[in-house]
């Protein structure tokens, strides 16, 4: 008797660690904040495996640039099938490596807004570049960049380096000063606290009261109101405009889940994954029709200024070394 009884039971968990053996692994190289216990990346990782029968793994670094900087050092050997948390910015530099495989996918899922016709790189969500602020502390904020700089608000930023915000901000300064951009470095070094490698350090030395500014984004105000039940947290409007960022996905061309890794691209633009994406990632959905919290229609909305991807690509290194030369003096 004992043996009849346990024989079955023994067959069914063998089988069942089988089954899971046998499950094909998608691996992502994502940014921390993504996969963080509040970003999109568990719950797009439930929904995604419910119905694709594999693993879904992600393997996060600390920000976008970051991502690329992996990318460049593995080339070929990339452990991962896909990237996803570059973005526009970025994108030209990590089409440059040839190890980007054309997405797949049918264009005409996204917003016309965004007109987007790009073959390798498919946007996921998209915001603007902002300086957050505490309401509650500061009554009046500072409505451009330049009123910034001329301030003696204490910020917090990012490395453009290492980080996509970071990126953005270089892009921003550049947009509106131009040449003089070395000076306006110059001019906010006075008043930094400090450069950080990535977006989630920097916010949460504001959020313990480390500065009267972060740099982040027009929905971060979002987050607050929908997780935490404040309402002080604003985005600054900047009469200059704001910079655009529209991060983006893509197929390595190494990859060993080729198919899956565009089921993946898929379902990141289907309805399901781009209703989770802005209450967990903090972005703006690149499908419409997708019904936001109200909290959302009280963003700000940015006129948009800044440079095209081949722009970016063209003079990203010089820019950079202009940053790290007029920032350290």
């Amino acid at each position: 008797m004992k043996t009849s009884y346990f024989l079955p039971l023994f067959m069914l968990f063998s089988l069942g660690i089988a089954q899971a053996a046998d499950k094909p692994i998608l691996t992502v190289y994502t940014y921390d904040s993504f996969v963080s216990e509040w970003g999109s990346g568990p719950k797009l990782e439930a929904a995604f495996e419910q119905t694709c029968h594999c693993d879904l793994k992600f393997i996060a670094v600390e920000d976008g640039v970051s991502i690329l900087n992996r990318l460049k050092i593995e080339g070929d050997q990339a452990k991962a099938d896909l990237i996803l948390g570059i973005d526009d910015g970025l994108m030209e530099e990590a089409r440059a490596t040839q190890l980007i495989a054309e997405h797949g996918q049918a264009l005409d899922k996204l917003s016309t807004s965004l007109k987007w016709v790009d073959k390798d790189f498919l946007p996921y969500d998209y915001g603007y570049f902002a300086f957050i602020y505490d309401s509650s502390k500061i009554t009046k904020p500072v409505s451009s960049l330049k009123e910034l700089l001329e301030s003696d608000a204490k910020v917090i930023y990012q490395d453009p380096r290492t980080s996509t915000p970071g990126q953005g901000l270089m892009l921003w300064m550049k947009a509106v000063y131009g040449d003089q951009a070395a000076s306006a470095w110059q001019q906010l070094a006075k008043h930094t606290v400090t450069v950080t490698k990535g977006w989630w350090e920097a916010y949460s030395m504001f959020l313990e009261g480390g500065a009267d500014y972060v740099l982040s984004y027009n929905t971060s105000p979002a987050y607050h109101v929908l997780s935490d039940k404040k309402e002080q947290y604003k985005a600054a409007a900047f009469s200059e405009g704001h910079v655009a960022q529209v991060e983006l996905a893509a197929v390595l061309k190494s990859s060993q889940q080729p198919e899956l890794a565009k089921q993946f691209l898929s379902f990141l633009i289907s309805p399901e994954a781009q209703s989770i994406i802005p209450v967990t990632n903090w972005m703006l959905p690149v499908i419409d029709g997708i019904e936001l919290p109200p909290i959302f229609s009280q963003l700000i909305q940015p006129q948009r200024i800044g440079f095209t991807p081949a722009e970016v690509a063209e003079k990203r290194a010089e820019w950079v070394r202009e940053w790290r030369s007029a920032a350290a003096k």
